[in-house]
């Protein structure tokens, strides 16, 4: 495959059967892998530790210590926590899908190996890898030039002096300004002492125009229509005042950050331009928001992935058990997708993917706006709902079916009709301290099991 993400990435592959591990290392090696093996638990901690690996496919069921044992200690040492661990398991083994999570697998593959999925999902999670270590070195670089712009700004403003020898070099705008008061007292006006050629430029006039002259209320109306009043309340009360300000009829349109300190019967005010650190901290905010997005989100699907999901059903858990209210959980499979994938290849397999996922998620976002939608692994999907009883769950199961037939998706391999459906396993309870989430999600997995053996293509409900 030439669109691989890292063409010469380490994978070690960790099985007790020699034969599993001389299958997977040819196919990895015809695609360009650098291929590392292990027949034990053991021998794979010790590989870790010896070279770099980019990826580990980890056997689940071995002697001594287990795939689950395995990923657990990988996940507890700082220099392989980051490591994406892709579990193996037999079709007739059982699987425990949750801890298999639990322990930080972000995947799993059944046995016997299909060449074009190994070599799928692998891809998958070496490109959410390099997405997310690119992500972190650009917040690095954005944080590094904040800091060093920061630095210098505040060394040159704190350098500088209002002295009339330095204003007309002076790289902030600097202005001092005396009251103008009626009979009462009241300030009407202000009357320009001394100004630099940059306080000018963002007053809109040139040096002499302001020069001892009146009118400093009309110019910072074209300003902020409040900043007036502002550098009144700074004569009046003696409080410096320190703010951001956009002016727009700067040529280009400019932020500033300006400091108005009292002055006599007057003030004295410094302007400086912080548009290209407003530039840098947005561009930051939207590394970091993206950063947020993709650590939340499954890059196929665009629903919530794992981390997100675990996430927020432990914290509506929390919510709705302190209340208490109805929480609602059901796991939603396609039916015969393997036969889909099969039929169709696995590139139309992720479009059928990407387009159930996104009805689950408009059907329930519909139905219960409070919910969540996230892919829980291969072609299932999970829906949290809070505040839902099992009987409002039920309808929103059923119009998750329907407009899953909707797409009318053709599936001419599958065994319940001509066109692609799913099968529901669906629960409900009143959290409490005696009830855990992870039963739930069992419960839950067992409804669904109920629904491929009565047939598919139905929700089947187990009270919690």
């Amino acid at each position: 495959m030439s669109n691989l993400p890292a063409p010469k990435a380490d994978i070690l592959v960790v099985d007790d059967q020699p034969d599993n591990i001389r299958l997977l290392s040819t196919m990895l090696s015809e695609q360009g892998y650098k291929v590392r093996k292990a027949l034990n638990g053991e021998m794979a901690l010790v590989a870790v530790g010896k070279a770099a690996i980019d990826l580990i496919l980890l056997d689940i069921m071995m002697p001594d210590m287990d795939g689950y044992e395995v990923c657990t200690q990988l996940k507890a040492r700082a220099d392989t926590t980051n490591i994406p661990v892709i579990f193996l398991s037999a079709l007739d083994e059982a699987i425990d899908k949750v801890k298999a999570f639990q322990v930080g697998g972000v995947d799993y593959i059944s046995k016997p190996f299909q060449l074009e999925e190994v070599l799928v999902r692998i891809q998958n999670q070496l490109t959410i890898q390099q997405q997310q270590q690119q992500l972190n070195v650009q917040n690095e670089l954005l944080q590094k030039e904040v800091r060093e712009h920061q630095q210098t700004t505040e060394v040159l403003y704190q350098s500088r002096a209002l002295l009339a020898s330095v204003l007309n070099s002076s790289l902030d705008g600097v202005a001092a300004l005396q009251a103008i008061r009626n009979p009462a007292g009241k300030i009407t006006d202000f009357r320009c002492l001394t100004v630099n050629p940059v306080a000018a430029q963002i007053l809109g006039h040139n040096h002499d125009e302001l020069m001892g002259n009146l009118g400093f209320q009309e110019l910072t109306q074209n300003i902020d229509h409040n900043l007036f009043q502002t550098l009144v309340r700074v004569v009046e009360t003696g409080k410096t005042v320190e703010q951001e300000l956009y002016c727009e009829q700067a040529e280009p349109p400019t932020w500033f950050y300006f400091v108005a300190v009292k002055l006599g019967d007057g003030f004295a005010v410094t302007f400086r331009d912080i548009t290209e650190n407003k530039r840098i901290m947005t561009a930051l905010k939207e590394a970091n928001t993206e950063l947020a997005r993709l650590s939340q989100s499954d890059s196929l699907t665009g629903v919530a992935n794992r981390r997100h999901f675990d996430e927020y059903f432990t914290w509506v858990w929390q919510e709705l058990s302190q209340k208490p209210d109805w929480l609602a959980f059901l796991i939603c499979d396609i039916d015969c997708f393997k036969l889909y994938n099969d039929t169709y290849g696995h590139q139309l397999g992720d479009e059928c993917l990407r387009q159930i996922a996104q009805t689950v998620e408009q059907t329930v976002i519909a139905d219960c706006p409070q919910g969540l939608v996230a892919r829980y692994g291969g072609e299932e999907f999970v829906a949290v709902l809070p505040a839902t009883n099992l009987a409002q769950s039920q309808q929103i199961a059923e119009h998750i079916l329907s407009e899953i037939k909707r797409q009318l998706i053709p599936h001419s391999s599958s065994t319940v009709g001509q066109y692609v459906t799913a099968s529901i396993g669906l629960t409900a309870t009143r959290p409490t301290a005696e009830l855990s989430r992870h039963s739930l999600i069992s419960i839950a997995d067992l409804a669904l099991y109920e629904a491929k053996e009565q047939g598919r293509d139905r929700v089947v409900t187990l009270e919690a």
